[in-house]
């Protein structure tokens, strides 16, 4: 499905029917239908996830069909999570304060919106590390972004030690600096520019470094931190990944012989979250997993 259309005919074409969706701008690469179709399978739920192109400035109007056409909910990816933040009904607290939504749940045709950004980040760390966020020191790189938004005011949140914003754009992260210092006063941040030689003075000082942008996707992508400051004691979060082989930060971190994990982990776990706010029940993570596993074979 490439762009809005008559969503009563399109979703009675599939089998189970279509009745759940993710929407970007553009969405053919997302993996999320492998990771949810097993989920809703396992679960006996007679219904399908599909992907839905929807164009920037759409997304009220897209909402508005999905409900009409007997929809269960979205998931919503770049760039439309800022955008649905003013199209739903009634905004959990989590999102607002998070500042995005890319969930949405329809009930009784109201549209409601959460954001499982940060709570996926939350499971995601206690799943590969053993720790809490609220025990550890944090570095985020690209602070400046809506995913560094989210990470940074989740761990402000949960009452981290520590916050060290790197963006290159330093007004960036100096505007977010004063909004998680109102989250959490005890928080000790601090802001820097994005080069090796600023990140570095801080590493010795950090648990756990996390990179919020999507470099790291592509093979001509730079390195993201000075692989001669990572530490074997270092915890390091790439919140994107390879279809094929590792990140450049995680392969680094992995020869320094710090523990890693990238944005699959991430990515479960947030649909895992998706899954609980539309069904009110727990998600079947390892059918989930085995998904998503599946689809990086493919």
């Amino acid at each position: 499905m490439d762009d809005l259309m008559n969503w009563d005919a399109v979703a009675g074409r599939f089998t189970p029917p279509a009745r759940l969706a993710v929407i970007g701008d553009p969405i053919a690469h997302s993996r999320s239908p492998q990771m949810h179709n097993p989920a809703l399978k396992a679960c006996g739920i007679d219904a399908q996830y599909v992907r839905v192109q929807v164009p920037v400035r759409n997304v009220a109007k897209a909402f508005r069909q999905f409900a009409a056409s007997g929809f269960l909910g979205v998931n919503i990816t770049i760039p439309h999570k800022f955008e649905a933040l003013d199209a739903v009904d009634e905004l959990d607290p989590l999102a607002r304060a998070l500042g995005a939504v890319n969930t949405l749940a329809i009930r009784d045709g109201r549209l409601f919106g959460y954001n499982s950004d940060g709570p996926g980040f939350l499971r995601s760390v206690k799943e590969a590390f053993g720790v809490e966020v609220k025990d550890l020191r944090v570095l985020i790189l690209g602070a400046g972004g809506g995913a560094g938004r989210a990470v940074a005011v989740q761990c402000a949140l949960k009452r981290c030690p520590r916050l060290v914003l790197a963006n290159r754009t330093v007004s960036k992260a100096t505007a977010l600096a004063d909004e998680v210092k109102q989250w959490s006063p005890e928080t000790e941040v601090s802001v820097v520019a994005w080069t090796d030689e600023e990140v570095a003075e801080y590493m010795s000082q950090i648990d756990l470094i996390v990179n919020a942008t999507s470099l790291g996707m592509k093979t001509d992508d730079a390195k993201l931190a000075p692989a001669d400051a990572l530490l074997p004691r270092h915890l390091v979060f790439d919140m994107v990944y390879r279809a094929n082989g590792v990140t450049p930060l995680v392969e680094d971190a992995a020869a320094a012989g710090a523990k890693t994990v990238d944005g699959l982990t991430l990515l479960l776990h947030q649909g895992a979250i998706s899954f609980e706010h539309w069904f009110d029940r727990p998600a079947p993570l390892q059918a989930m997993r085995e998904g998503l596993r599946n689809a990086l074979i493919v």
